[in-house]
């Protein structure tokens, strides 16, 4: 295995954290992203609400996924992690999932989580994708 790490200027500096926010297997044509967040490059949420920073992460998810050489449309697989009871913000999530992955339809796994790296944080993806 030969790795490619994976860190877009235009996101917060993953460095002081111990990580990339994505790594590509070139042997396999894999890239694993690192869980994405809304912090901006001083590592403040831009958002205070879940639409908002689903949003926002899904966009961060997408210059990511350009960086490595790949798309949307080559997520294998999506994790979503939400603050607080998952079923009572399936409706709000869902719209904003569905439209963003168009016909791309991955394996999707939601988790309700109790905390995230910051108290703010109210969701944050990992992705798994192949390249293009």
């Amino acid at each position: 295995m030969r790795k490619q790490l994976v860190n877009p200027p235009q996101l917060y500096d993953g460095k002081p954290h111990g990580m990339s926010h994505a790594v590509v297997d070139t042997a396999s044509g894999i890239v694993y992203i690192s869980g994405q967040v809304d912090w901006d490059a001083d590592y403040q949420v831009s958002c205070h609400t879940v639409e908002g920073q689903l949003s926002n992460v899904l966009n961060n998810l997408t210059v990511v996924l350009d960086a490595a050489g790949s798309s949307v449309e080559n997520l294998l697989s999506l994790r979503i992690y939400i603050r607080g009871e998952l079923g009572n913000l399936m409706g709000t999530i869902a719209p904003i999932v569905a439209q963003f992955l168009a016909e791309s339809r991955p394996a999707v796994t939601g988790i309700g989580v109790s905390s995230l790296a910051s108290p703010e944080m109210l969701v944050e993806i990992e992705a798994t994708a192949a390249l293009q």
